[in-house]
Formats: structure tokens, C-alpha cells, sequence
């Protein structure tokens, strides 16, 4: 909702961004990407502040790096996810089952287009919990003497790290609707922007994104690299 706000976009369309896997329109245009940076900048923005728990999908894939964030996955057997499904829309087994199917595939489709990986990779993940085998509270206790644990508490490092992707982020909100293929890294008041363009362009592209880093970072040393654009047109 908050992305929806501060990039008007209707909530809809971010909502299907990071649910739906990409049609071969949005491939072309880009057009998930745009949307999922939104959701990102607005993400990353809620869990800079530390002592938060994120309940959804796509947030393994934003914090990968982060060290002091325990990233978890509950999983549950086919039958007992079915029986769920049919008390929440209240629909058949067989209507349930073709949902879940449905809904495992597309969030599959959608992490290996957008980060080349399998959701039900397990190195994206510090604790896999299978709930049938464990209570409600059992899982909970797990989760809390894990988060409790060395690894995972904050550091003056790994808060930069997330402070630097923050800002990452939202400064590529800021110019994806314009630059589709934007990648931002910041690190302390150093900006590196890859993005594709016309080479002849590079001073025009190199001024507008120095604008909004600007605007951003007061005093930042900015690097724009600008990758020619490969077309490939079979007529």
C-alpha cells in the first residue's frame, strides 16, 4: 500500500507483480521489474529499522546478503495445504489442489526469471520448518532461539549494508519508470549505475540520473556506465 501511494501505482498491479510470473509483454517492457523495485524501495525502507518481521514472499531474494536477517520458510504436506485452501475459499479438494499448483508454479516461474533461482532452493533460506511435524508453538520457539543466536545479531557492518541498500533502492524507484534496466549500488556516498542505453546518450543519461542522486545524496561520487543495447530482429 505504501509503494501504491508514494509511486501511484494501483495496489492491484503491484500485487500480481510479485505473484504472477511475467508475461512475454512485461519481458519485453520490463514492466514487472518496474513494479517489484517499487515494492522493494518501500520494503527495504521498514526493515532498515531493524527488530521486524516480514511475512511474505520475495524478501529472501531482497535481503540475501544481509547477515543479521534470518530468512525462514515454513512448509507444509499437500494434503494439509489443500485442506486449507478449501476452508479459506471454501472450494472442493480437487479445486484447491489445482490452486496450490497453480500458485506454486507462477511463484516458481517468477524467481527464476527475476533471480535466476528456485524458491524451494534451501540455500536461500537459514531454517526450513516443516509444520506438520511441529506445533505452532515448537516452530515459534525454533525461529526464536535461532534469531537469538550470534550470527544473527546486527552489526555497524551489516547496518551499513542495509543502509546501502536502502538507498539502492530508492534511487532506483526513482528512475525505473525512465530506465527500465536500471542496477544501483551504493555504498556509503559512492553510486554505481549500470543501465542500458544508446552510447551517443551517455552525457543526457549520466545528467538526468545525477540529478535524482543528487537530490538523494548530498555529496555523492557518482558512476554511470551506460551498456549499449543489443538488438536482435528477425523479420
Amino acid at each position: 500500500m505504501e509503494a501504491s501511494e508514494q509511486f501511484h501505482v494501483p495496489e492491484i498491479k503491484l500485487v500480481r507483480a510479485i505473484h504472477d510470473s511475467p508475461t512475454i509483454l512485461e519481458r519485453f517492457s520490463h514492466g514487472k521489474e518496474k513494479y517489484i523495485a517499487y515494492i522493494r524501495a518501500a520494503l527495504l525502507k521498514h526493515l532498515q529499522k531493524d527488530n521486524v518481521i516480514y511475512h511474505g514472499f520475495a524478501g529472501h531474494f531482497f535481503l540475501a546478503d544481509i547477515s543479521h536477517v534470518l530468512k525462514v520458510r515454513i512448509i507444509a504436506d499437500l494434503d494439509r495445504r489443500i485442506e486449507i485452501v478449501m476452508k479459506r475459499d471454501n472450494v472442493t479438494a480437487e479445486k484447491a489442489q489445482h490452486i496450490l499448483k497453480k500458485d506454486d508454479e507462477e511463484r516458481r516461474k517468477w524467481s527464476l526469471y527475476l533471480y535466476g533461482m528456485d524458491p524451494w532452493d534451501v540455500r536461500l533460506y537459514d531454517l526450513v520448518l516443516h509444520i506438520d511435524k511441529l506445533s505452532v508453538n515448537d516452530a515459534v520457539e525454533m525461529i526464536t532461539n535461532a534469531v537469538n543466536q550470534p550470527a544473527f545479531i546486527k552489526t555497524d557492518a551489516s547496518q551499513r549494508m542495509i543502509d546501502n541498500l536502502t538507498m539502492a533502492a530508492q534511487i532506483e524507484a526513482e528512475l525505473v519508470n525512465e530506465f527500465p534496466s536500471i542496477n544501483v549500488t551504493v555504498v556509503d556516498k559512492r553510486v554505481i549505475v549500470n543501465v542500458k542505453g544508446p552510447i551517443d546518450e551517455t552525457k543526457e543519461i549520466t545528467g538526468k540520473i545525477g540529478d535524482v542522486v543528487n537530490n538523494m545524496i548530498r555529496g555523492a561520487t557518482l558512476q554511470v556506465n551506460v551498456i549499449p543495447y543489443v538488438m536482435d530482429a528477425k523479420f
